[in-house]
């Protein structure tokens, strides 16, 4: 996403300098090049990640209930060729020890507590994502009574919809979110839309790396960071302008019986 930008405009900026506008095409070079330095040296990705993770620099100490939910949002699988197995994404594994460990404190104080994974086929390795996952805690010593599927939702926002119907119906008194930091911001405003008002834990915190040549894992971070400030405005202005309800218990029924679901 951001080379392609940087791309666009370097594009722009050769066809103002080949027409009538050469001085303004070679602002637009000057402007391509200061960004790409300063994509890739890392100070633009720094600066988007901290205002995206910066609430979840500390982990809470969370105050357990009697009926507790640990939810923990899909992030991607990998097939293995040789082999045809299906193991967590790279991205995951962070979450799914994030639970185990959450899921133990909340049970050293006696307290009631599931695990539900959220994650449908979004790969189509033929296995869901919730279901590798609960393999995974199964793994790791969680009993499987303790650990509820979600195995449908493809996106964040279908997360949120489907997810929200299962802890309604297990009616728990606290409600945890673990997913990446980098990814929070997004996933509780999505939530908070279906009326779920949960404690938020990151599992992984995202860094950019600062120095004085360009490096390819700044672009890869930025194009992180660009698509959740993307998704929440375009959640922002469906909502603005009546595409999909303000929030509530019942904003996923609205959205889904007028043929307006939102995959962010």
């Amino acid at each position: 996403m951001t080379l392609g930008l940087l791309i666009a405009l370097a594009v722009l900026a050769a066809a103002c300098c080949a027409g009538r506008w050469r001085r303004l095409g070679r602002s637009l070079y000057a402007l391509c090049a200061v960004l790409f330095l300063a994509v890739g040296c890392g100070y633009i990705p720094a600066w988007l990640l901290g205002n995206l993770q910066a609430a979840y620099d500390v982990k809470p100490v969370n105050a357990w209930a009697q009926r507790n939910a640990i939810v923990v949002l899909g992030g991607g699988t990998e097939k293995i060729a040789a082999s045809g197995c299906v193991e967590p994404g790279i991205r995951s594994y962070a979450r799914i020890v994030e639970a185990a460990t959450l899921q133990r404190d909340c049970r050293k104080t006696g307290a009631e507590c599931k695990i539900i994974v959220s994650g449908g086929d979004a790969q189509r390795t033929g296995v869901s994502e919730a279901q590798v996952y609960r393999n995974a805690l199964l793994t790791l010593g969680m009993a499987g009574s303790d650990v509820l599927i979600e195995p449908y939702s493809w996106t964040t926002w279908q997360h949120a919809r489907l997810t929200s119907d299962v802890l309604h119906d297990f009616a728990p008194d606290h409600v945890v979110l673990v997913s990446s930091s980098v990814h929070l911001r997004r996933s509780q405003l999505y939530f908070s839309h279906f009326g779920i008002d949960a404690q938020q834990v990151r599992a992984d915190y995202l860094h950019a790396q600062k120095s004085p040549l360009p490096k390819s894992h700044n672009f890869a971070v930025a194009d992180v960071a660009l698509h959740e400030y993307l998704e929440i405005a375009r959640y922002r202005a469906r909502v603005a302008v009546g595409e999909i309800p303000r929030g509530g218990r019942d904003a996923a029924g609205y959205a889904y019986r007028n043929g307006r679901g939102f995959s962010g």
